[in-house]
């Protein structure tokens, strides 16, 4: 596990901090071209900022899933383990604001989830195309800290949360962080045709893996 003070040697260089503000305020997964367009510079040149981003537990490299024939690009996302360090918003902090949109509105967890998802589907463009919604399922899992594992078998589609970032809350009442969590799985698909949310498997994350189980229908 990196340091602290290996992560702050990594963002003392100041183009290599202005690329992880640049990953962490965005809004989705930003691929190598996207930062190399921001900053003007040879790509190269990015790749190897992120190579030390990645290095020092910063950002998390990953496949993007296209739908499309080839090989995926790459995409990056803040390491849920620099949450709450460096300007990051930490995964309680996010908690809490959902929390308070519940109080607020007096809306049920999982429809306050489903409006952040549709939020998100719009900002990521995943209408039409089952596939980039999975893909983005799986990035907003990632980024909220819960270190999802894609199983795949057909139509039929586990996805394996082997981290819960809310395990002491949701042992506590899964009732509502389990609700919040399926509700943007929901609205992040519903944008899509062919995709469909199907349930969330819920646990005790801190002994088990719980699992969001979704379908892709056929042609």
């Amino acid at each position: 596990m990196t340091s602290l003070q290996e992560q702050a040697r990594a963002l003392g260089d100041p183009t290599r901090h202005a690329v992880f503000r640049l990953v962490a305020d965005a809004s989705a997964p930003l691929g190598v071209a996207e930062i190399t367009d921001h900053f003007g510079l040879n790509h190269n040149a990015i790749r190897q900022h992120l190579a030390k981003l990645v290095a020092a537990g910063l950002l998390v490299e990953a496949r993007a899933a296209t739908g499309r024939p080839g090989r995926p690009p790459l995409t990056y996302t803040v390491d849920a383990a620099a949450d709450g360090r460096w300007g990051v918003v930490g995964a309680y902090e996010r908690l809490s604001l959902l929390l308070a949109e519940v109080i607020r509105t007096g809306d049920a967890p999982v429809e306050v989830g489903r409006r952040l998802g549709r939020r998100e589907a719009a900002e990521r463009g995943v209408a039409g195309d089952p596939e980039v919604a999975l893909g983005a399922v799986r990035d907003m899992s990632a980024r909220q800290g819960f270190a999802p594992v894609v199983r795949r078998s057909g139509d039929d589609v586990d996805i394996e949360l082997h981290a819960c970032p809310f395990a002491a809350t949701a042992v506590a009442d899964p009732g509502t962080v389990c609700a919040l969590h399926l509700g943007i799985a929901q609205g992040m698909a519903e944008g899509a045709e062919g995709i469909e949310v199907d349930e969330l498997v819920a646990r005790d994350p801190r002994r088990e893996v719980c699992l969001l189980r979704l379908h892709v229908e056929g042609p």
